[in-house]
């Protein structure tokens, strides 16, 4: 571990499961970027290989905390949280190796005074060749996806993003607090999602550092279980964030896009997860409800300017056609831009 001392003090959390692998490549390149004062904490959710003692093995001066179930990676995050005492949280994905120069440049947001609420690092893939996420894309009907995803690495600047990937999140530790952390219950997928918007809900300003730099060994799986925690993280998100006069508007497109599913679980084999998503949010509905409340009491920016980050362009390499059919994406685009002009939403920054 490196001795000297480069700003505030971090407080790197990494949520485990199955992970020994993952960590075999992460844990030594992380540990070389961690100065005097900072901390590793691992939450290791209930795993079934040598994920404890390789952690042990490498890092014996990291906080480990091992669960006695899989609590998910949002849950996870939070107890991680819980046990940090670092200024600046950063919440790294297990199989998110830090390449060199990383501690020094996710603090640089704070060092340069750029009057960020959180931001990420630049999330590479294939050996660090290409994009795995430069931030998040989210769609009006609340769909996302990692956007640049497969671009090759190409000067990026800082900027602001729609919203901030999980795989390496850093915000202070008081902000992270006064936000309260994840919303356990999504368990996975979404999460950063939520708590982008969550910030940018209280005015904050999100962006990416992309000279924070980390490896994902990521390889896009559609494994069945994820669509139905990415259907029920979906409604979550769109009942406790979106706006009400936003949300007003989006009612027939909200509509139309469940049909639209609901057409394509079927075609997929999916339709009992996508059944089963439904009833997730409908036992939740009264949590969410009243965290909706809360949420939006808080609220410092008008619903327009929440709509300015949000795109009708479905143009993801993981949705398939749908993005490339003429009479659809006209008609989204058309549709949008009269609930825009509605909102009086500003052009995206």
């Amino acid at each position: 571990m490196a001795t000297d001392s480069r700003g505030p003090t971090l407080s790197i959390v990494i949520v485990a499961w199955n992970s020994s692998a993952e960590l075999g490549r992460t844990i030594p390149p992380l540990l070389a970027e961690l100065s005097a004062g900072d901390e590793l904490v691992v939450v290791d959710n209930d795993s079934a290989d040598r994920t404890p003692e390789l952690v042990a093995e490498l890092a014996p001066e990291a906080t480990l905390i091992r669960m006695r179930e899989n609590t998910g990676f949002a849950a996870g995050a939070n107890t991680g949280a819980a046990a940090a005492s670092g200024e600046l949280l950063v919440l790294l994905n297990p199989d998110a190796a830090p390449q060199p120069g990383f501690g020094e440049a996710i603090r640089r947001p704070l060092a340069d005074a750029r009057g960020w609420g959180a931001w990420m690092g630049l999330v590479t893939a294939g050996g660090g060749r290409v994009v795995n996420t430069r931030g998040g894309v989210l769609h009006f009907t609340g769909i996302a996806w990692a956007g640049g995803a497969g671009e090759p690495i190409e000067r990026i600047e800082p900027a602001e993003v729609p919203f901030l990937s999980g795989a390496c999140l850093a915000l202070p530790r008081a902000t992270w607090d006064r936000l309260g952390g994840f919303c356990g219950r999504y368990f996975l997928y979404h999460e950063d999602v939520d708590l982008s918007l969550r910030l940018r809900l209280a005015g904050e300003r999100i962006g990416i550092e992309p000279a924070a730099v980390v490896d994902h060994e990521y390889e896009f799986s559609a494994n069945p279980a994820k669509y139905r925690h990415l259907e029920r993280n979906r409604w979550q998100t769109l009942l406790r964030d979106y706006p009400a006069p936003l949300l007003a508007l989006l009612a027939p497109a909200l509509l139309l896009t469940e049909l639209g599913l609901w057409a394509a679980a079927i075609a997929g084999g999916w339709a009992r997860l996508k059944w089963d998503a439904g009833f997730d949010v409908l036992r939740s509905l009264g949590p969410a409800l009243r965290e909706r409340r809360a949420i939006q009491d808080e609220r410092r920016i008008e619903a327009g300017e929440f709509a300015a980050f949000l795109t009708p362009e479905l143009d993801s390499p993981y949705l398939g056609a749908a993005g490339r059919i003429a009479p659809l994406r006209w008609g989204l685009r058309g549709y949008w831009w009269i609930v825009r002009a509605l909102l009086r939403a500003p052009d995206h920054p």
